[in-house]
């Protein structure tokens, strides 16, 4: 009986115990991420679309050092590289009557967002569809990778 009794008594230590001891651990607890503010996926689609629409704008009005500050460092040799170059995107005979983001969603290296850039040289102009990579770097977003193509907007959900 005494050994019934030593169970019982440590059954009930083990249960009066464990909720202080998974507070310590912070389960139970309200979590900062869920307070007032976007969700973590809200928040990446949200940074991800301003930082394309922010290299949109500086294509657009042939910002070169603005569109620059876009990118992810590893990035920025190649593009100062590039970005002025015979087919670069901020090369003096193109113009970007309109360029518009189409699609914002995940993906596997990152944020993947798309959009649709028309260019004019001379009395030509096409539109092209490109694919922008956004990723977090520290606590700042930048865009990692740009690539022609882009995904297919995602159908409007109706309630």
């Amino acid at each position: 009986m005494r050994a019934t009794h030593g169970r019982l008594a440590a059954g009930a230590v083990l249960l009066g115990t464990l909720p202080l001891a998974l507070l310590g651990c912070g389960i139970g607890e309200d979590d900062d991420s869920t307070k007032p503010g976007r969700a973590p996926a809200e928040e990446a689609a949200a940074k991800s679309r301003e930082r394309v629409q922010a290299y949109l704008d500086a294509m657009t009005a042939k910002d070169v050092a603005a569109g620059r500050s876009q990118l992810c460092a590893v990035l920025q040799e190649s593009f100062d590289a590039a970005a002025t170059g015979p087919n670069g995107d901020f090369a003096d005979h193109f113009k970007v009557p309109q360029a518009e983001i189409t699609d914002v969603r995940s993906g596997p290296r990152g944020q993947e967002v798309s959009a649709t850039v028309s260019v004019t040289v001379g009395s030509r102009t096409a539109t092209r569809p490109l694919l922008f990579t956004v990723t977090r770097d520290g606590a700042d977003w930048c865009i990692a990778a740009e690539a022609p193509g882009g995904n297919t907007p995602a159908p409007a959900v109706t309630p």
